[in-house]
């Protein structure tokens, strides 16, 4: 079973799989070997039926994160699905109980409602408005915009310090 940490990544790294690149969106899962070799690498079977439960659960994701849909939206991907408890001497852990073909789709969303519940707001889309990624900030001041600092964080101060070198000059 995966720890808090390792369900975000992978939360985030599902809802990275969009990546603008040289100015268009590039779907990292449209490929069907990818998509397989992306969905086994994250314990499932890579199958047809299991990556579209993937990828609605992706593009829904996206948007409850992004605000252009609402987390209702993602009561659908949850039909048929149970939580069970199991006690041990360890005590009572939940083992989920969902359809095969929908288990990585379900993790991610439950994933995204631990993350939602732990760490509220934490979990945005980059600041950059040509960007299409999505960060968590585990920083002390929850401040961070940017998906990296090198690439995005770069480019938007650049363009500010553009601007305002600009305005300088023509004032």
């Amino acid at each position: 079973m995966m720890t808090g940490t390792e369900q975000q990544d992978a939360l985030l790294e599902l809802l990275n799989t969009t990546p603008v690149v040289n100015g268009e969106v590039r779907d990292q899962l449209a490929d069907a070997e990818a998509a397989s070799s992306w969905q086994q690498a994250h314990g499932g079977s890579g199958n047809a039926e299991e990556r579209r439960h993937l990828l609605r659960a992706r593009d829904a994701l996206q948007d409850v994160v992004r605000g252009s849909r609402p987390a209702a939206s993602l009561t659908p991907l949850l039909k048929d699905v149970t939580s069970r408890p199991h006690l041990s001497s360890a005590g009572v852990s939940w083992e989920l109980d969902a359809p095969a073909e929908r288990r990585i789709a379900v993790e991610a969303v439950l994933a995204w409602s631990a993350l939602q519940e732990t760490m509220p707001g934490r979990l945005r889309p980059c600041a950059n408005p040509e960007c299409r990624l999505f960060l968590i900030d585990r920083s002390k001041t929850n401040k961070a915009r940017w998906c990296s600092m090198a690439v995005c964080g770069n480019r938007m101060k650049a363009r500010r310090h553009y601007q305002r070198t600009r305005d300088g000059a023509a004032g």
